[in-house]
């Protein structure tokens, strides 16, 4: 019976074999996300989620769609009705990271006990608003805390940090990344 190594829930030999699929057809590496959003009423928007383009091929696994609700809170002119904007985007960096931590974690035998991560970020009105052209209009800062949870020593806590350098949402919202965009009649 095969034994399947499992650390912080990530199956290693399935791990290897696809990191060895990738290196022997770079063109697996190749993946295209989509969403589609629309627009409810004031600040509320809802964004699906479904296909995705992947290892080579349509992803067809995802037979319902995620929906994805965006609003305001009140003192923003909305409803409260989910969370906005610049708090999805806080979202989606902190699972990006807790997620290639323990990916990479487990990948270099690091048993991971508990990863919890916690983001500020600061913006200022005056951008969005266009009060101010020298504002700009996204998030000024974003602090991040992990803390990790396991018996590691300070070393393996120190590499668990530099983990973070392969995360692709850091990557994104650290480095600019070109964002055409084109609007028409519908």
């Amino acid at each position: 019976m095969p034994v399947t190594s499992i650390i912080n829930g990530v199956d290693l030999e399935r791990l290897s074999q696809t990191i060895a699929a990738v290196t022997a057809d770079p063109a697996l590496a190749r993946f295209q996300f989509r969403a589609g959003n629309r627009w409810i009423d004031g600040g509320h928007s809802r964004t699906t989620i479904q296909g995705f383009y992947g290892a080579g091929q349509e992803d067809a696994t995802r037979t319902d769609p995620f929906t994805v609700d965006s609003d305001e809170p009140p003192v923003l002119l909305g409803q409260n009705l989910a969370p906005n904007a610049g708090e999805h985007l806080l979202h989606a960096l902190a699972s990006c990271l807790t997620g290639t931590i323990a990916y990479h974690a487990a990948a270099r035998g690091i048993a991971l006990d508990g990863l919890e991560c916690t983001l500020e970020g600061d913006l200022d009105l005056y951008g969005f608003l266009g009060l101010d052209s020298n504002v700009r209009p996204g998030y000024e800062q974003i602090r991040v805390t992990i803390k990790a949870a396991g018996d590691f020593d300070d070393g393996q806590l120190a590499e668990l940090e530099s983990l973070t350098r392969f995360s692709p949402v850091r990557d994104i919202v650290s480095n600019p990344v070109p964002v055409a965009i084109d609007v028409a009649r519908a």
